[in-house]
């Protein structure tokens, strides 16, 4: 059974604009990148039906310009936004239960393991590959909430350049294992969330540059939402981003030895009440959104060049995709939290076959 895909493109609540302009409608060689993102999603074999929550006349316009509906393989919905990320999030997850009607239905018991994959609208570098072994990967995990994240590595060709040349400035969670980065791809049982309500302050607080701010919301976890050391915890991985967006790399590496994923995972399943995993990946141009005016510059003036770049670096890691029947089985090995993703342990098994040591994979 497929997954349903939900789209996030609001422009209400902690949501930010780009040179005056929502990011999901920004254009990219005279395509919106939400049309690129729900084109993307029409390749991947473990989609359903795709959801497509914001100013539902705008994306309206956009998705009956120049034919683009006639491209579409798989059902497209259109939903009004809510007030914010959460209320959009949870709006289109009830209409996309099954026999739910325009204005969804009230979740029952037998929809506690109905299970969706969000993503944001604005990713320009999205590969068919990268979603669906996320997806696969992600079922394969004994959790309730997956959360993708992506290595320093990988994000190295949109971060360098040749002098002249635009780059992109990423910012990571510094962690012991690597510095990682969120790639906005998340597979989740809604309703298998004790406190999802608290993703919107997440989202909200996702850029926080402030001490002010870091300390103010390690305040509000010690007295709401697990004590103490929780707090400490969510403090001491902040405080080392901004030490690491500011310069002070070595301050922010010795700041993240007592950062584990494994630690950090058992924090957010704390926080919000749940099963909660991490999973790496390899591939990368999910992790790439436009939240800038400098972000979405680069992104026009390198488009072609980065598009190719994802384009084979998803081909050479996570190969052909599935065929649809395929991608309903749930796999029976995939990544692991804080550990090797799905395409690295074939890597290992093909090398162990050839009878050759497999190559040390880079860190993640």
């Amino acid at each position: 059974m497929g997954v349903p895909a939900i789209v996030t493109a609001g422009d209400r609540g902690a949501a930010r604009a780009v040179y005056g302009e929502s990011k999901v409608f920004l254009e990219v060689e005279g395509r919106a990148l939400v049309s690129r993102v729900v084109a993307v999603l029409q390749a991947v074999p473990e989609v359903s039906e795709v959801w497509v929550v914001g100013n539902a006349e705008r994306l309206e316009e956009i998705f009956g310009r120049n034919g683009l509906r006639a491209e579409l393989t798989k059902p497209l919905h259109i939903i009004e936004q809510h007030r914010n990320l959460y209320e959009n999030c949870w709006e289109a997850f009830i209409r996309a239960l099954p026999g739910a009607g325009p204005e969804g239905r009230e979740p029952g018991e037998a929809d506690l393991d109905a299970q969706v994959l969000f993503l944001s609208g604005d990713l320009p570098f999205a590969t068919p590959q990268e979603i669906s072994a996320f997806i696969r990967d992600g079922q394969a995990l004994d959790c309730d909430y997956a959360l993708g994240l992506v290595a320093e590595p990988a994000l190295e060709p949109f971060t360098t350049g040749k002098p002249g040349q635009p780059v992109l400035d990423v910012a990571y969670f510094n962690l012991r294992e690597a510095r990682l980065r969120q790639n906005n791809l998340h597979i989740a049982k809604p309703l298998r969330m004790g406190h999802r309500h608290y993703i919107e302050e997440m989202y909200e607080h996702r850029h926080m540059r402030k001490f002010g701010n870091m300390f103010a919301i390690a305040l509000r976890l010690v007295f709401q939402k697990g004590g103490f050391v929780v707090a400490l915890f969510y403090f001491l991985m902040h405080l080392g981003g901004l030490a690491d967006r500011k310069g002070y790399r070595g301050l922010a590496d010795w700041m993240r030895r007592a950062v584990t994923l494994a630690h950090t995972e058992r924090v957010l399943s704390r926080i919000l009440d749940t099963r909660f995993r991490f999973l790496v990946t390899e591939v990368g141009g999910c992790a790439i959104d436009v939240d800038t005016e400098a972000d979405y510059d680069a992104v026009r003036a390198r488009f072609e060049e980065w598009s190719q770049q994802q384009d084979r670096r998803a081909a050479e890691l996570v190969g052909p995709l599935p065929l649809p029947a395929e991608a309903a089985r749930t796999p029976e090995q995939g990544s692991v939290a804080g550990g090797e993703s799905a395409a690295a342990t074939k890597k290992k098994e093909a090398a162990s076959q050839q009878g050759a040591p497999a190559s040390r994979e880079k860190e993640a």
